[in-house]
Order: C-alpha cells, then structure tokens, then sequence
C-alpha cells in the first residue's frame, strides 16, 4: 500500500521538498502528478516544470494570477469552484491509480480557509486505499486530527532569521 505524508509548518520548503521527491521519483521512472491549491496559476506556466513531462505532470485548476489570500469575496467564491475542479481530479487520479505519486500541493491550506473540512480530505486520501500510490500532502495547518491522515508527518519551521 502506498503512504501518506505530510509536510507543514510556517517555514518555507514544503513546496520545493515535494518537488524534490517528485523529481526522485522520476528519476527512478515512476510518474508524478502534482495539483498545486491556493498558489493562483502557481508553476502552471512554468516552461521548466514543462520539460519534465511525461513522467511529473503539474495542475492548477485556479485561474487567477493572485494567491487565494489576496483575491476578493466574489473571486474567492469563484476559484473555490475551481479548486473544486480540482479536488474532483485528485479524487479521479486516486480512483484510477495513474501515477506513482501524486503531490497535493496546499491542499491543507483549503481546510484553513474553510474550503474543505478535515473528513473531506480524509474522504478523498480513502479513494485511493487500495493503490500503490505515495500522498504527499503540503500546507500550513497541523494538528491531531490532520496528522492522523498520514504515515508520517514532519513539521517545518522557522529556527532564525537574518
């Protein structure tokens, strides 16, 4: 069975550590999809992130240039459809076991903006139970309830700052 993990904390690097895995893993020929949540277009249009395609394939189903935090009342209400959209596709690649790894990038940010709830993401990680496939999860909320999703969690914070 596959294994969940979980990246978080108020420190950078939660983003680029899921992209250095995903990089590893195609390394060794196993495919990747990465849905980026809250980051606006995020990598989308990334020429770079392009050249890696077939084996690490990135998705953005916001429109917006803008991150999540900064959009208005009615954009919000708008990209939350998106987002939506795209939680609709996590669950398909769940279901349908095309990859190896499929990285939620944010996706526990959606439960701090009250997009999701913890059992809806616990809803969607159970599609797919019966796959392979690692999770890495990335966001800046942790507590007991989200930490029981994963195998194995780690926390990333800050320690100093010049």
């Amino acid at each position: 069975m596959g294994k969940k993990y979980i990246y978080s904390g108020d420190g950078h690097g939660k983003t680029p550590t899921a992209l250095g895995i995903a990089v590893g893993m195609a390394c060794r020929g196993k495919s990747v999809v990465i849905i980026q949540f809250l980051k606006g277009k995020g990598l989308e249009e990334s020429e770079f992130m392009r050249r890696l395609e077939p084996e690490i394939k990135l998705f953005c189903f916001e429109k917006t240039e803008e991150n999540f935090a900064e959009l208005s009342k009615e954009q919000r209400q708008e990209e939350t459809g998106n987002i939506r959209n795209g939680l609709n596709f996590a669950k398909k690649v769940l279901t349908t076991g095309e990859c190896d790894l499929l990285i939620l990038d944010e996706v526990l940010g959606l439960i701090d903006n009250h997009i999701i709830t913890v059992e809806e993401l616990k809803s969607l990680l159970e599609a797919g139970a019966d796959t392979d496939m690692d999770i890495v999860m990335t966001g800046i909320l942790l507590n007991d309830e989200v930490c029981r999703l994963a195998d194995e969690v780690t926390r990333m914070e800050k320690i100093c700052r010049k």
